[in-house]
């Protein structure tokens, strides 16, 4: 299974950008499909999360009503719509696929759940 993080970039305050992961190898619909992000000196941090089933997808305290995730099975990937970009938002974004059998709700936001991971792509806030 290989994941292909990509949309990252430098944007203003208050702008948008949408981060794209593209997975290969393996039943991608059953997999349950996260968003992590990472700054230097700190631990990467849970943003958002979808399970294999669809439904409502789950968030972080700090995105929830600004950022967006979905799926789309036909195309093996997932995509983080993020508005509203604040410059603490600035780190390095990295997906990861959460292969069968996927954590229980209790575990999606702990790294240790997640089986595959992308590269990272790179978000910058400007103030």
């Amino acid at each position: 299974v290989q994941l292909q993080a990509s949309g990252g970039g430098l944007v203003q305050s208050g702008g948008s950008l949408r981060l794209s992961c593209a997975v290969s190898g393996g039943t991608f619909s059953r997999y349950s499909m996260a968003w992590f992000r990472q700054v230097p000196g700190k631990e990467r941090e849970f943003v958002a999360c979808i399970r294999w089933t669809g439904g409502t997808p789950y968030y972080s305290d700090s995105v929830k009503g600004r950022f967006t995730l979905s799926r789309d099975n036909a195309k093996n990937s997932v995509y983080l719509l993020m508005n509203n970009l604040k410059p603490e938002d600035t780190a390095l974004y990295y997906c990861a696929a959460d292969t069968p059998p996927v954590n229980i709700l209790s575990e999606i936001r702990n790294t240790r759940g997640y089986d595959y991971w992308g590269q990272g792509t790179q978000v910058t806030v400007s103030s």
